[in-house]
């Protein structure tokens, strides 16, 4: 049985640390209303995770809110910096900053997802050691995830089409980033996108007991092993394989500002 978590422990506005028993620490994104990614949540998560390893943490756990785990890049923000250029490449930058920290956080990561995590809550979640799901209880509402950049015309880099072959394999990951598909729980834990699907409000605690199992054995080797698994999705996002200044030349493009548009005046409704 896993024990209730510690108190909260002093946290930035957007980041909520939460102390589980074993040295286990819970940063849960809590921008409201659905942990849309901006630059001062993506420096507070970067930052947390400095501070969890600083004060001794021996697991993470990233969460989000009850509803969604992230909504991905803020994106009504990164449109509200025309095209200055500058701004928008450090936009970005905190952002892959942040992902950068998950994937090579010198400890386990479990991606607690009670909620939608479309995009950037996607790459988020796949630079997590494991994935924990939501199970919708509205069967005509399933929670979903994928990386859906082409339905709003952005080009996925290869660094985080990596991320996805890795955890989907070749031609599955092809199929989900041209079509820019988001699956449902049920379909992403079918073919390896998601690790344990949970009543959403047993997500976290399904995330605890992983890592406990975990922590339970020997911890070098443990750690060593991990870190050569893991090798490659720290080098997929270095910045030659995310290539930023293309992205955003993309980024600035006609059709995809209307397709972001469009997106933005969706959300509006």
């Amino acid at each position: 049985m896993i024990a209730p978590p510690l108190p909260p422990a002093p946290a930035s506005m957007s980041i909520q640390v939460i102390r589980h028993e074993g040295d286990i620490v819970e940063l849960q994104m809590a921008r409201a209303p659905v942990n849309a990614l901006d630059p001062t949540l993506c420096d507070a998560l970067e930052k947390a995770i400095a501070q969890a390893m600083a004060d001794g943490a021996k697991g993470l756990v990233l969460s989000g809110n009850p509803k969604v785990f992230s909504a991905g890049l803020d994106v009504p923000h990164l449109l509200s910096l025309g095209e200055d250029r500058a701004a928008l490449t450090a936009a970005w930058e905190t952002f892959f900053s942040a992902a950068r920290a998950l994937a090579a956080s010198p400890v386990p990561v479990v991606a607690a997802m009670a909620g939608h995590a479309p995009a950037g809550g996607c790459v988020l979640a796949l630079c997590c050691d494991y994935r924990v799901m939501g199970i919708s209880p509205d069967p005509a509402k399933p929670l979903r995830i994928g990386l859906n950049e082409t339905q709003v015309g952005l080009v996925a880099p290869e660094g985080i089409q990596h991320l996805m072959r890795r955890a989907v394999g070749m031609h599955r990951a092809e199929v989900l980033l041209v079509t820019g598909e988001l699956v449902d729980a049920g379909r992403a834990q079918a073919i390896g996108l998601v690790d344990e699907l949970a009543a959403p409000e047993e997500v976290t605690a399904r995330a605890v007991a992983w890592l406990s199992a975990l922590l339970q054995l020997p911890r070098e080797p443990v750690l060593r092993t991990r870190q050569i698994a893991r090798a490659d999705l720290v080098e997929a996002l270095a910045p030659e394989r995310i290539q930023l200044p293309k992205f955003i030349d993309a980024w600035t493009a006609p059709d995809t500002q209307a397709g972001l548009k469009a997106l933005v005046a969706r959300l509006g409704k």
